[in-house]
């Protein structure tokens, strides 16, 4: 009868502490972003990049969930580049990868607005997650965006610091 009653109250114990974890479910999430003089810096960072390098570009900043935040496009570059820029900004942050590394995924020609050529960065610094910077407008060198890619990772590497930093 004592190990009967000990097993009960073994398990009353065990379903109020299960109930009252599940009562202290998470209601909401905080996240980082970029401020807007920031993106604008990292916009501005590649730009200036690809602009050293001879390329006319358009840069575009977004945030985590794929928003606009920062463009920066050169009179000289096509029109095509403003919304490749973002396609691949946006397909960076979306899937949290370099777009270039989703080249060869057949299921990527599914998904609207995706960019699947080089040139799309996730801006991940220091473990937190800000979202993405697309490049578009540097002629290909071996596989398409492979310039812009390069424009882009040089361009947060200038800045990755003071994203970390808040300065």
């Amino acid at each position: 009868m004592r190990k009967l009653f000990s097993s009960i109250f073994s398990g009353l114990i065990l379903v109020f502490l299960t109930q009252s974890a599940m009562s202290e479910e998470m209601v909401s999430v905080s996240t980082n972003s970029l401020t807007a003089p920031m993106a604008n810096k990292l916009a501005l960072a590649v730009y200036d990049v690809c602009t050293k390098k001879g390329n006319n570009v358009a840069v575009a900043v977004v945030n985590r969930d794929g928003m606009l935040l920062a463009f920066v496009r050169n009179p000289l570059a096509g029109a095509h580049t403003i919304k490749v820029s973002q396609g691949k900004a946006w397909t960076a942050a979306s899937f949290k990868t370099a777009s270039q590394n989703l080249m060869d995924r057949e299921f990527m020609k599914g998904i609207p607005g995706a960019m699947t050529w080089g040139g799309g960065l996730p801006v991940n610094v220091a473990g937190i997650f800000y979202g993405g910077i697309g490049v578009a407008g540097a002629p290909a060198v071996k596989t398409p965006g492979d310039v812009d890619h390069q424009c882009a990772s040089e361009g947060l590497d200038l800045v990755r610091e003071d994203i970390e930093f808040g300065s």
